[in-house]
């Protein structure tokens, strides 16, 4: 039993690193003007996020205990690499781009 409610809050975990990433991705997107530069911050910065949420989760408050994925490197795999890759092809195939977006004028 222990090992299911393991395995359940590391798929939970894997969801909620795909949704910060794609927010980060998004939100580089929106802020950086050129563009390799949100590129770039998603490559650099998101990583390391997503790391320290790793180890935030995953040690002090001991999400997936009772599962063994064998090695640390599947762990960061699951943990930080998928969800990165994952978050920033949502955000790049399938939300609209920035530029498509009319605001309003507001003077």
């Amino acid at each position: 039993m222990l090992a299911l409610i393991g395995f359940v809050s590391l798929l939970a975990l894997v969801a909620f690193h795909t949704l910060v990433a794609g927010v980060t991705t998004r939100f580089f997107r929106l802020r950086l003007s050129t563009s390799w530069g949100s590129v770039v911050y998603t490559i650099v910065l998101t990583p390391m996020l997503l790391l320290i949420s790793t180890l935030v989760f995953t040690g002090a408050l001991n999400v997936g205990a009772g599962v063994n994925l064998g090695s640390t490197t599947v762990l960061f795999g699951l943990l930080v690499f998928l969800p990165v890759v994952l978050g920033a092809a949502i955000d790049y195939l399938y939300v609209p781009s920035p530029d498509e977006y009319e605001l309003p004028d507001t003077r």
